[in-house]
């Protein structure tokens, strides 16, 4: 007989085996680095400073990928297409996007496996975001 395994997966979250806070926080840096340039995707965020924006992506990556649920208790539940509808995210946006994510990605050098695992969720959230295609 098979026992099938109830509850969560034992052994370190995708969060631990990435090395944590300072990973997300070094993604997100590197990142909003990229957003600070762009001409596109700058008018966007409503704070001068993207301080807080970083801080709201750092603790929502974290929680999602099994860290701290931080992200939840301060902000609520995520609803990230609703959260994105008052700006005009379309291809050009998201392509840029994930320009800068891309680099931000290559720059934490992680092991193949968990490069692939967090460039495919970020990649499959960016086209999920696009809520129009006009230019």
């Amino acid at each position: 007989m098979t026992t099938i395994p109830v509850g969560p997966p034992s052994g370190p979250s995708f969060y631990e085996q990435v090395g944590g806070h300072d990973t997300f926080r070094r993604l997100v840096d590197a990142f909003y680095r990229g957003v600070a340039a762009d001409p596109v995707l700058k008018p966007m965020y409503p704070e001068e400073d993207l301080g807080p924006a970083a801080e709201r992506l750092t603790l929502f990556l974290e929680q999602y990928w099994g860290g701290p649920g931080t992200y939840s208790a301060e902000r609520g539940h995520p609803r990230l297409r609703m959260r994105h509808m008052p700006f005009r995210v379309n291809p050009d946006a998201r392509d840029r996007w994930l320009t800068h994510m891309r680099a931000a990605v290559d720059e934490l050098g992680l092991p193949p496996l968990q490069e692939e695992t967090l460039w495919s969720y970020l990649e499959r959230a960016a086209f999920a975001m696009v809520n129009t295609f006009e230019e």
